[in-house]
Order: C-alpha cells, then sequence, then structure tokens
C-alpha cells in the first residue's frame, strides 16, 4: 500500500495496577512489527473525558481526530464483573461518524480461564452500532497473570503466534474496508 494503515491499540481502562496493560502493550509492540502499518499507543487514562455532558459537547478533539485518521481500531479490554469498563464505552461515545466502515479487534483480557470472553461479546454489539465491523479473530488473554511476568515481559510464547494470526486478519479487513471507502461510493 502506498500509505500506511493507521491502527491505534487503545488500552481499554484506567483502573490503577492493570493487568491488561501488559497486554495492550505486547499487542501494540506486535502491531509495530508490521510492515506497511503506523500505530499509536492510546490509553484510555489520558483521554479528557467531561462527564457531565453527552454527544458532541463531550467530544475530545484529539480523540476525534486519531479515530477520523484510523483505518481501524484494536481494543484491549479487562472483563470487569462480565462486562465492559465503563470508562471505555463513554470514550468510544464521544465519536460515531469517525468509525464507520472502519475495522475493529478486540483483545479479552481477564484473570480467570476465559479471557475476556464475556466483555468481547458484550462489546460486539456496541462496535456494530458505532459502524465498525469486527473481524472474526480475538486474542483472549485469560489468566492474565500467568501469561505476563509483574515487569510486562511475556510468559508464554503461543501469544505470539496467536496475536500474529489475530493481526493478519484485521490487516486484511483494514485494507478491504480502507479500499471500500476510498473507491466505492456509499448506497
Amino acid at each position: 500500500m502506498p500509505n500506511p494503515l493507521f491502527i491505534p491499540v487503545i488500552l481499554g481502562t484506567t483502573r490503577k495496577g492493570r493487568r491488561s496493560e501488559h497486554a495492550a502493550r505486547f499487542v501494540f509492540k506486535e502491531t509495530k512489527k508490521r510492515a506497511g502499518v503506523e500505530t499509536e499507543f492510546v490509553d484510555i487514562c489520558k483521554i479528557p473525558m467531561r462527564l457531565d455532558d453527552a454527544g458532541e459537547q463531550m467530544k475530545d478533539q484529539a480523540f476525534s481526530d486519531l479515530v477520523k485518521r484510523a483505518d481501524g481500531l484494536i481494543l484491549v479490554v479487562p472483563e470487569y464483573n462480565h462486562g465492559y469498563p465503563g470508562l471505555l464505552k463513554h470514550a468510544l461515545d464521544m465519536n460515531l461518524e469517525e468509525y464507520i466502515h472502519k475495522a475493529v479487534g478486540i483483545c479479552g483480557v481477564s484473570a480467570g480461564p476465559f479471557g475476556g470472553t464475556r466483555v468481547i461479546e458484550g462489546l460486539l454489539p456496541v462496535m456494530r452500532e458505532l459502524g465498525l465491523v469486527t473481524i472474526f479473530n480475538d486474542v483472549n488473554f485469560g489468566n492474565v497473570g500467568k501469561i505476563f511476568g509483574e515487569d510486562g515481559e511475556l510468559l508464554d510464547e503461543g501469544f505470539v503466534r496467536r496475536t500474529a494470526k489475530f493481526l493478519d486478519e484485521f490487516i486484511w479487513m483494514a485494507q478491504v474496508l480502507r479500499h471500500g471507502r476510498e473507491n466505492v461510493p456509499p448506497a
């Protein structure tokens, strides 16, 4: 591709001591290795979010510009009580038209064995409503404390392969959707 794809990796939690940060930084590192891809690490802790308004009035222009420029988004999201973090939803709700016909891939993270499966299931209808196109591969970081050391070092090399498969599908979808946005007029 003449212009590289722009694919931000978004860490979807603001909690202190979050183990999902290790997973997000790993996915970001793997994404950076891909030819023809630019990426940026986005920590929702750093996004200014107004909590006293709704819609366009709460939009953060820098985050909006990032999403508008993106060809797709990778979300790395911990599962909290069978759901997704409320501040992630709030951050996502600050935009709408910026998402339409762009790829999204979700990596679930949990302390338990299911690897964020329920957070991914819970986010799928939200992604659809936002106009994002989900890929069919996910990365589930179950028992995250056994996958990454305290310092964030990867302890299970099997996740290199799993993440590569996820990124292969994600990049393909992002390329196809970019081609569509640039060459096929909306119906």
